[in-house]
């Protein structure tokens, strides 16, 4: 397997960052706001209206507007989480706001595959003028992982080969990627990030270890 040994990045390194910056103002407390407002129970109209409300506290000032990634509903869980895809209504609500920070909480970097995510997360940053910043988790759904032939116990691997494939190819190299999740050569990923990198904010400990997430 080869790796580009790509690290993560200090608050240093998205300074120009307009999602980041907007979140972590320096010397300020800021605030977001988490969706779905109201928990789905069978009844779509309570999803109705969250876009104006976003739009509003857009221009009050709020920093950050939040969606899940759950891409099935499980009736045992508890609850549906956020019901549309996370991507999808994210460059929904980039069309609805001006400055707000679009951010995952979390995108399940152990069920897609990089490329899926690389693509949606660099267009989305481009559509909404670099505004994006990714939460990122392992996934907490049990039911989810075998819909997609995957074994929930190995999520922690993957989640890391997932993470190590996404950021090569936002990387500015042409460099061959040669992963479990694939090989690439002789092709790269457009469109490029707005800043060249998209922030990655790890929930919980999506099974790594405190040096990893250090």
């Amino acid at each position: 397997m080869t790796l580009n040994n790509i690290k993560g990045a200090n608050a240093d390194a998205f300074a120009l960052h307009p999602g980041y910056r907007r979140m972590f103002a320096q010397g300020q407390l800021t605030l977001g706001i988490f969706l779905p407002l109201r928990f789905y129970d069978g009844d779509m109209g309570v999803l109705t209206g969250q876009a104006r409300v976003v739009s509003e506290i857009d221009e009050l000032g709020f920093a950050a507007v939040w969606v899940r990634d759950v891409p099935l509903y499980d009736p045992t869980f508890g609850d549906a989480g956020q019901v549309f895809d996370p991507f999808t209504y994210l460059a929904y609500l980039t069309a609805h706001t001006r400055t707000i920070a679009l951010a995952t909480g979390s995108a399940i970097f152990a069920l897609r595959h990089p490329i899926d995510l690389a693509k949606a997360a660099a267009t989305l940053d481009c559509l909404s003028g670099g505004r994006l910043v990714l939460g990122i988790a392992s996934g907490d759904r049990p039911v989810e992982f075998p819909a997609y032939g995957l074994d929930h116990n190995e999520r922690g691997e993957r989640f890391v080969q997932s993470v190590d494939y996404f950021r090569q190819l936002l990387a500015d190299s042409s460099l061959p990627i040669d992963m479990p999740l694939g090989q690439l050569d002789r092709a790269y990923l457009l469109p490029r990030p707005v800043t060249g990198r998209i922030p990655l904010l790890v929930t919980g400990s999506s099974r790594q270890s405190m040096p990893w997430l250090g």
